[in-house]
């Protein structure tokens, strides 16, 4: 995450955290949460507010959680009623640790040339034939607004980076529209991965 996209973050997580917190991520529950074993391990990469781990939580779900800014992983913490880590996806160290990881509108502020590193690690934290969620802005390129620095995805770049990693393949790749109002207009490319074969690199 550039510094620019993390002090956006900085500056308006209360508001932020508001204004994501009560979106119904519900569909995109339910295409997740099937294939994962009762009970399971899920690590909720850039969490932000923390409310879809507090949503896994509540299901009964075992559930870890960082992000990158501070201010937010506070936050996630207090919702969580749990320790939630500062850090960055370059710094996730865990193996064969997670049922599952729930990547939601985080790996888009990841730089193209460092997404492939990014997926190597985050299925080093899987275990054998975990899955992992992950939503990107539908297009093409990288761009900056705002002060945020995104990584938009089509369906032909997401097999490119994935085709750097032969450890995760996709298992269903999708389109949606935001789910905040007025935004509905806005798409989003979101996809399952599975971890096949071979230990963690």
């Amino acid at each position: 995450m550039s510094d620019s996209t993390l002090e956006y973050y900085s500056r308006n997580a209360v508001s932020f955290a508001e204004a994501t917190f009560a979106v119904n991520m519900q569909p995109l529950y339910d295409e997740f949460l099937p294939a994962i074993p009762k009970g399971g391990k899920i690590l909720d990469a850039g969490c932000g507010s923390g409310r879809d781990a507090l949503a896994f939580k509540n299901l009964g779900y075992r559930v870890d959680a960082f992000d990158a800014c501070a201010e937010l992983a506070n936050i996630a913490s207090f919702h969580l009623e749990q320790a939630v880590g500062c850090f960055s996806f370059d710094e996730l160290r865990a193996t064969s640790t997670f049922d599952a990881i729930w990547c939601c509108a985080s790996l888009l502020h990841v730089p193209m040339a460092e997404l492939p590193e990014v997926f190597q690690r985050l299925q080093n934290a899987l275990k054998p034939e975990g899955i992992i969620y992950i939503s990107f802005k539908y297009g093409e390129g990288e761009r900056t607004t705002d002060g945020r620095a995104f990584t938009d995805l089509t369906e032909q770049n997401l097999n490119a980076v994935l085709a750097q990693n032969t450890g995760l393949k996709a298992r269903k790749i999708w389109q949606t529209g935001d789910q905040r109002p007025g935004r509905e207009h806005e798409r989003w490319l979101n996809a399952l991965l599975e971890r096949v074969g071979g230990e963690s690199g």
